[in-house]
């Protein structure tokens, strides 16, 4: 195998494993929130406003690609990020979208 075979076998994981993980803006929200400490799925729905269930599902994604980790508390689980430097790729796409939007002059409305 030579180093672009392997080059794409490895971007190929990073998609499956990170980038389908990060394509949802509540998860990337999510991680945002848990970088600055960890938190229980009711501070979660209280901070984002989104039903349980909801919040639930992102974290069993997140949980489930490995990017956060959930410790057992009593009756509750305390959700943190396994990989905090994660915030700085997010950072990094931010920064670029600023970028991006100063080049272009506006941002695109989000959809609702």
């Amino acid at each position: 195998m030579d180093a672009y075979d392997l080059l794409k076998v490895e971007m190929d994981e990073v998609v499956r494993m990170m980038c389908k993980a990060l394509n949802d803006p509540k998860r990337l929200l999510i991680l945002a929130i848990l970088g600055e400490e960890p938190k229980t799925v009711t501070q979660l729905v209280h901070l984002i406003g989104s039903p349980q269930a909801n919040i639930s599902q992102h974290l069993a994604v997140l949980r489930d690609r490995g990017i956060v980790k959930a410790v057992k508390d009593g009756n509750s689980v305390i959700y943190s990020l396994r990989y905090p430097r994660l915030l700085e790729v997010v950072s990094i796409l931010r920064g670029v979208l600023h970028d991006e939007v100063e080049r272009r002059g506006s941002l695109v409305a989000p959809e609702d």
